[in-house]
């Protein structure tokens, strides 16, 4: 399945928060494509994104913190327009491209 991934991670004080954006970075790194610098587009199966959410949960400060997924669907490949800088991510998971 697609998912496109946003966050916003607080960072008005220590470096321990950078600290924590750098996680958050690192673990969306593994699960898909960073397309912006707070975005990544993913294409996961159910396993893949209960981890993500799970190991996400832990580092972020639910106070403070937000991130969001929107789920786009198998199809949305035939939906996406780019304007611009234009990346292709395969995933490693099942070897179908997003463009």
């Amino acid at each position: 399945m697609h998912y496109l991934l946003v966050y916003d991670i607080d960072l008005n004080s220590s470096e321990q928060k950078k600290n924590k954006l750098n996680k958050v970075a690192k673990i969306c790194e593994n699960y898909g494509l960073r397309v912006q610098n707070s975005v990544f587009e993913l294409n996961i199966n159910t396993k893949d994104f209960i981890l993500l959410k799970d190991k996400l949960s832990k580092v972020i400060d639910w106070d403070i913190d937000s991130i969001r997924i929107y789920e786009l669907g198998k199809n949305c490949d035939n939906k996406l327009t780019i304007l611009g800088k234009r990346e292709i991510f395969e995933s490693i998971k099942d070897n179908s491209f997003f463009v």
